[in-house]
């Protein structure tokens, strides 16, 4: 039963130390399921374990602003930006994953962060 808990605890401590984590996100959804999909098939080239994309929830930044700015000063209007994210994790990333992902050109308004953990 203890040698079994053991090697449980080594096999997540192993995972833990070999997974490369990517945040992408973007405002269009369309552009960043495109992005994910790249990131993936050059994942996938070099037989590398991939889970994702997970979808995080959809951020939402509102701003209100005035329509005029002296006698109707009481109507505004609204306007929204939403932030699309999701989230790819790659175990055991050789080195030829990761030289991949760097040479991989993603269109512009797509922001990466990548954490090692």
């Amino acid at each position: 039963m203890a040698e079994e808990k053991a090697k449980k605890t080594t096999k997540k401590k192993a995972d833990a130390a070999s997974r490369l984590r990517i945040k992408v996100s973007a405002y269009e959804h369309k552009l960043l399921d495109e992005s994910v999909s790249k990131i993936i098939e050059a994942a996938a080239r070099f037989d590398a374990e991939v889970r994702g994309p997970i979808p995080l929830p959809t951020k939402k930044k509102k701003y209100t602003v005035n329509r005029s700015t002296f006698i109707y000063n009481t109507s505004r209007e609204q306007f929204e930006m939403r932030i699309h994210t999701r989230l790819v994790d790659i175990l055991n990333p050789s080195a030829k994953v990761i030289e991949a992902l760097t040479n991989l050109s993603l269109p512009s308004g797509v922001n990466i962060d990548v954490k090692m953990a």
